[in-house]
C-alpha cells in the first residue's frame, strides 16, 4: 500500500499582495486607537518579516532588537530559531508601539485586550475586519482571498521582485528546503514578463478569414 502513489491533485498558484493592496491594507487601521496602532504594526510586521501566523502571536518584547541591525528572533518549525532583520520604518513602528502602556502583566508584543496572547481565530478577525476597508481603497482586493498566511507569501514576493535569490529567501522565511521557494517563483508573472521582454518575437501576423467564392455563392442565394 505504501508503493502506491499519491493521487495527482491540481496545485494552485499562492495567492499574494501587489504594493498597492499592501499599502491599502496597512492605511486601514485607525491609528488613533490603541486597538488601530496594535494591528498597523501586526500587519506591517508580518508583511515585511513573513513570520508564520504562530511565530507572530509568539513574539516577546525580549524578541525584538530596535537598535543598530534591526532584527527579531522567533522560534519557528521544528524549534529552530533564526533572525529576521527589520526594515528602518517597521522599526521605528515597533518603537513606537512598545512606548504603549502595557495591558495585563504579560510581555506579549502584540496581545489581545485583555493582556494574553492573540489567537489565531483573533489574529484571522484583525485581517478581515482591515480588509473591508482596504477594498474601499483597492477594489483589487475584492477578488482576493487574504489571510494571515497570505500576508507571508506578499512579504516573499517582495524579496523575490526585489531581485533576492531564492536560497536567501528560503532562510529568510524559515523553509526546510529551497525547493519550497519554487512556488512563489511559479506564482511570480512579473519575472515571467521581464523574461519575455528579454526575447527575440516570433513572427507571427493575425490572419483574417474569407469566405471561398463557394460560400458568397451560397450566402447570396439565400
Amino acid at each position: 500500500m505504501l508503493a502506491i502513489p499519491n493521487k495527482r491533485q491540481a496545485r494552485p498558484l499562492v495567492g499574494f499582495l501587489t504594493r498597492p493592496e499592501i499599502e491599502a491594507l496597512l492605511a486601514a487601521p485607525n491609528q488613533h486607537t490603541w486597538g488601530g496602532r496594535r494591528d498597523h504594526a501586526f500587519l506591517l510586521m508580518a508583511l515585511q518579516t513573513g513570520l508564520r501566523l504562530s511565530e507572530m502571536t509568539a513574539l516577546r518584547r525580549g524578541d525584538l532588537a530596535l537598535g543598530t541591525g534591526a532584527h527579531v528572533r522567533c522560534q519557528g518549525k521544528g524549534r529552530k530559531e533564526r533572525c529576521t532583520p527589520l526594515g528602518k520604518q517597521t522599526a521605528t513602528v515597533l518603537k513606537a508601539w512598545l512606548r504603549e502602556p502595557a495591558r495585563g502583566s504579560s510581555d506579549i508584543v502584540f496581545p489581545n485586550a485583555r493582556g494574553g496572547r492573540l489567537s489565531a481565530d483573533g489574529a484571522q478577525y484583525l485581517v478581515a475586519k482591515h480588509l473591508v476597508v482596504a477594498r474601499q481603497r483597492s477594489p483589487s482586493l475584492r477578488l482576493k482571498r487574504v489571510s494571515p498566511h497570505v500576508l507571508r507569501h506578499s512579504a516573499a514576493m517582495e524579496l523575490l521582485q526585489g531581485g533576492v535569490d531564492r536560497s536567501v529567501i528560503a532562510l529568510w522565511l524559515g523553509h526546510e528546503s529551497v525547493e519550497t521557494t519554487q512556488i512563489y517563483l511559479d506564482a511570480n508573472l512579473a519575472l515571467k514578463e521581464e523574461a519575455l521582454k528579454k526575447t527575440t518575437p516570433l513572427n507571427g501576423k493575425a490572419g483574417r478569414y474569407r469566405a471561398d467564392d463557394r460560400l458568397l455563392q451560397f450566402l447570396k442565394s439565400l
